[in-house]
C-alpha cells in the first residue's frame, strides 16, 4: 500500500515539474470548445495551414505546392539560392525551442519537421506580403494574385488563432531574405495586407506606436493595430460608475443625440461629446466575422489581455436591436452593410456568446449617454418624436392644432373688446 502511494506521489511530482519547466507564456492556442461551438468554420483554415495545429490536414495538402513555389521564387531572387535557404534554416534552428514554447500545447513534431514547417510557412507569408505591396515582382499567372478567391482565403486563414507562427520567426526570415531595393518593414507589409479588413475609410496608423510593442503573431498584430491608436483614453473605468447598456440607435436618435462618422485608424475609437456619438465606419461582410471571433477568442485565452475588441462587439450589439437601428447607423455612414439586413441585426450578438468579461472599456461612455438622455429636453423631444411626430400627417395635425389654438385665443381677446 505504501509503495503504491509513493509511486502515485512520484508520478504527480514529475508531472508538476514538467508543467513548470518553461517560464514563457504561450500565445497560440486551440479555440476552447465553448467558443468554437457557435461557428466552427470561423476557426478552421479554408485553404492554407500555417503552423502545426492544422499541418498535414487532407483538405489543405494541395496548397503546399503553392508554398514551395513561393519559397523557390524567394531564394532564387537572392543570387545564391542554396546559401539563402541554408541561412533561413540556420536562423530558425536557433529559435526552435523558443518557437515551441509559443504554443499552448506540446508540439509532437520532430525537430526537423518542425523547423522545415516554420521555414516554409514563414517564407511563404513573407513573400506573399512582398508581392502584395509590389516590393517584388509577381508573374501574370501567380497562383494567388491571379485568382480572387485565393486572396479571400488568405485574409481568412492568416488571422485564425490556431493558424499562427511566432512573429519573431517571420522577422528572422524577412531579414534573412531582404533585398537591397526593398523599402518597407515587415510590420508595414503586414498592416498593408490587412488594411481594409474592417473598414475602407480609416486614417493611416502611425508605425511608431509599435516601437515598444512585442508582437506575438499576425493575429496579435491585427489586434494591436486596433488597440494602440486608442492610447489611454479608454482605460480601466472608475469602479464608482455604474454600468448600464447603451440605448439602441433609434432610442438615442429620438432623444436628440446625433451620430457622426469619423475617420480613425481604429474602429474601436468611439467617443461621445456634446450630444454627438462619434464612431468610425465599419464594414459588415462575411470575412469580418472570423476576424472578430478569433480576436475575441485570443482576448479570452491570452493571459492579462485587455478585452477591447470584446467590449466593442458588446457596445455595437446594444446599439443594434432591430433593422431600424441598423438603418439609422447606415444612414450616418457608420455601418456599411454587405449582408442580409436580418443577419446584420444578429451579427454582433452572436460574436461574444460565452465570452467572459472582467472590465468594460466603454463604461464611462455608456454612462454619459444614459445621463444625457435623462435631461429634460432630450426626454421631452423623445416623447414627442415617438408619440406625435412619427408620421408626416401627425406633424401636420400638430401644426394645424397649434394654429387653431392661437386663432381661438385671438378671437377671444377680440370679442372681449
Amino acid at each position: 500500500m505504501a509503495g503504491e502511494i509513493e509511486s502515485m506521489a512520484s508520478n504527480m511530482r514529475s508531472k508538476m515539474r514538467g508543467d513548470t519547466k518553461s517560464s514563457s507564456t504561450p500565445s497560440i492556442f486551440r479555440i476552447p470548445s465553448i467558443l468554437r461551438r457557435h461557428n466552427k468554420e470561423a476557426y478552421i483554415p479554408n485553404a492554407f495551414s500555417i503552423g502545426p495545429f492544422h499541418h498535414g490536414e487532407k483538405h489543405l495538402e494541395d496548397k503546399e505546392k503553392i508554398k514551395f513555389d513561393y519559397l523557390q521564387g524567394l531564394i532564387d531572387r537572392n543570387g545564391d539560392p542554396e546559401a539563402t535557404l541554408m541561412k533561413c534554416i540556420t536562423e530558425i534552428t536557433n529559435y526552435e525551442t523558443k518557437a515551441r514554447e509559443c504554443y499552448a500545447e506540446e508540439i509532437l513534431m520532430s525537430k526537423q519537421a518542425f523547423i522545415e514547417m516554420l521555414v516554409l510557412d514563414g517564407c511563404f507569408i513573407v513573400e506573399l506580403f512582398r508581392k502584395d505591396a509590389a516590393e517584388v515582382r509577381k508573374s501574370k499567372n501567380d497562383p494567388i494574385f491571379s485568382t480572387s478567391c485565393m486572396l479571400q482565403f488568405l485574409h481568412h486563414d492568416l488571422i485564425l488563432l490556431e493558424n499562427q507562427i511566432p512573429w519573431f520567426v517571420l522577422e528572422r526570415l524577412f531579414w534573412s531574405t531582404r533585398g537591397s531595393s526593398e523599402t518597407k518593414s515587415l510590420l508595414q507589409l503586414a498592416l498593408d495586407f490587412f488594411d481594409n479588413i474592417f473598414s475602407s475609410e480609416k486614417s493611416p496608423i502611425q508605425l511608431d506606436l509599435f516601437t515598444n510593442q512585442e508582437i506575438q503573431h499576425i493575429l496579435d498584430l491585427l489586434r494591436s493595430s486596433l488597440v494602440l491608436p486608442l492610447g489611454q483614453q479608454q482605460g480601466q473605468e472608475e469602479s464608482s460608475i455604474s454600468w448600464h447598456p447603451i440605448p439602441s440607435a433609434t432610442s438615442i436618435k429620438e432623444s436628440g443625440i446625433s451620430f457622426r462618422k469619423v475617420r480613425s485608424p481604429s474602429i474601436l475609437d468611439v467617443k461621445f461629446r456634446r450630444g454627438i456619438l462619434e464612431m468610425p465606419s465599419i464594414l459588415i461582410q462575411e470575412t469580418v466575422e472570423p476576424a472578430f471571433r478569433n480576436l475575441i477568442s485570443y482576448e479570452q485565452c491570452y493571459p492579462n489581455c485587455s478585452p477591447r475588441v470584446t467590449c466593442y462587439a458588446i457596445l455595437v450589439d446594444n446599439l443594434i436591436n432591430n433593422e431600424e437601428d441598423m438603418e439609422e447607423l447606415s444612414k450616418s455612414g457608420i455601418l456599411v452593410n454587405w449582408l442580409n439586413p436580418h443577419d446584420t441585426t444578429q451579427f454582433f450578438k452572436m460574436l461574444y456568446h460565452d465570452a467572459f468579461l472582467k472590465e468594460f472599456h466603454y463604461q464611462k461612455l455608456c454612462w454619459e449617454v444614459n445621463e444625457y438622455q435623462q435631461k429634460l429636453w432630450p426626454k421631452w423631444r423623445a416623447f414627442y418624436t415617438h408619440n406625435y411626430f412619427a408620421m408626416p400627417w401627425a406633424i401636420v395635425s400638430q401644426i394645424v392644432a397649434a394654429i387653431l389654438l392661437v386663432l381661438a385665443f385671438l378671437q377671444t381677446i377680440y370679442s372681449m373688446k
